[in-house]
């Protein structure tokens, strides 16, 4: 609207500057009689003065008119040039859009010979006649790069990556350069050649470093080269970022965490690994549960039995309170990780048993667990009840295997063969 109004504005400025030089020439020339002499001996003339003024107006204006004509005249070879330099330079920018529409088509053998076409036009363009002439080059070696990787010719492909990397066409086009080093990166990753990948992001710059789709990469090589606590890091910054949705991002942070539980050697590391977890990642089930059977394999002599049945506690304790949200197999799961601990439990565990097992009397594992926790405390009579009840509820085979052994060994308590036996025959058919 501003600019507008500017126009309007010097538009009535110019017209009023007209009418203003109209006025002055009609008052100069109306009635002025004047006459101007001239002397070329012997001669004589007396022209009139509108006369001569009118002669040098036209004589100005016929002077510029010749030179306008002269300095058009000596600029048409640079405008040929020019016009021959635009007509080279939209062929080459159809040559590369014709090489992006080939490879997207799929057509990667035309993608090539097009973008190879560019390539050989801008070899005779010198450097700095288009604005933009390093940028369409680097374009068109990335484009033929990345057609000769999907025909699988890494030669070629390493090539043209290099020539699009150089330091002359980088400068001039650095969001191009930081394209061509992901696409790098990524071909890397699928040549699943691990260094090669993390040298190649190293050369991003640090702000391009923490693009997402720099860190989906970074993710990628970190799993690639087996380094789980970064991919870890890397995969939570990317559910920061919202790069994947709310479900792809706990399942993939769920996996991640797995992993690096599965991958501690003892019982310590184990214990860094769950305290490197954020609070929202211990309260998953899985990952509560993954690190308490961890724990309980990797506990070999009696001080780490001792540890690891404390970090075991600590660890399912949540779970306890969300036993019913849990599926039969998670609970199956919990049951046989605290298991274990039973041989360390006292009053206050054996009455926190009974109390979530009269809040879910018909819940087949705890009716399990509470049984053997009897046993541990030698409440020989409650053991039996609790485990005769679970050996009707229970579907999973390992623990009712455990059930029929362990009323099969309280029958030999009290010294009753007959059901000892039976209890052991039904054991035996769950093997």
């Amino acid at each position: 609207m501003s600019a507008r109004v500017g126009g309007a504005m010097r538009s009535v400025f110019w017209l009023l500057g007209l009418a203003a030089l109209a006025v002055a020439l009609a008052l100069l020339v109306g009635h002025n009689e004047s006459t101007l002499t001239l002397f070329w001996p012997p001669y004589r003339f007396d022209v009139s003065f509108n006369f001569v003024l009118f002669c040098l107006i036209a004589g100005f204006l016929l002077l510029y008119a010749a030179l306008r004509a002269l300095a058009l005249l000596r600029d048409l070879p640079s405008q040929a040039q020019r016009w021959r330099s635009q007509q080279v330079e939209r062929s080459v920018v159809g040559m590369v859009m014709d090489a992006l529409s080939l490879q997207l088509a799929g057509r990667f053998v035309r993608a090539q010979a097009s973008a190879q076409q560019a390539i050989d036009q801008l070899s005779h363009v010198p450097p700095g006649q288009w604005p933009r002439r390093d940028q369409l080059q680097l374009l068109a070696h990335l484009l033929l790069a990345e057609s000769a990787q999907a025909l699988q010719n890494r030669e070629r492909r390493d090539d043209n990556l290099n020539a699009a990397l150089s330091p002359k066409l980088s400068k001039s086009a650095p969001d191009a350069h930081e394209g061509a080093l992901l696409r790098a990166v990524r071909w890397a990753v699928e040549d699943r050649d691990a260094d090669a990948a993390r040298s190649r992001l190293a050369e991003l710059p640090q702000g391009a470093g923490r693009r997402i789709q720099a860190l989906r990469l970074r993710l990628r090589i970190a799993r690639l080269g087996g380094a789980t606590t970064e991919a870890l890091e890397t995969a939570r910054l990317l559910a920061k970022h919202r790069a994947f949705s709310p479900e792809a991002s706990r399942s993939i942070v769920r996996g991640l965490a797995l992993d690096a539980l599965r991958e501690a050697h003892d019982l310590a590391q184990l214990v860094d690994v769950w305290s490197g977890l954020d609070a929202s990642e211990r309260a998953m089930p899985e990952l509560a549960l993954a690190a308490a059977r961890r724990a309980n394999r990797l506990a070999v002599s009696e001080s780490e039995r001792a540890e690891a049945n404390t970090r075991v506690r600590d660890w399912l304790e949540p779970l306890w309170d969300k036993l019913e949200s849990l599926d039969p197999t998670q609970q199956c799961s919990l049951v046989l990780a605290a298991e274990p601990g039973l041989v360390e439990i006292d009053a206050a565990g054996l009455a926190r048993l009974e109390y979530l097992q009269r809040q879910s009397p018909q819940n087949g594992f705890l009716q399990y667990l509470t049984g053997q926790a009897c046993m541990e405390r030698q409440l020989w009579g409650k053991a039996a009840q609790m485990l005769g009840m679970a050996s009707h509820g229970l579907a999973d085979p390992a623990l009712l295997r455990r059930t029929w052994r362990a009323l099969a060994l309280l029958a030999e308590e009290r010294e009753d063969t007959d059901a000892a036996q039976a209890a052991w025959k039904r054991a035996a058919l769950l093997d």
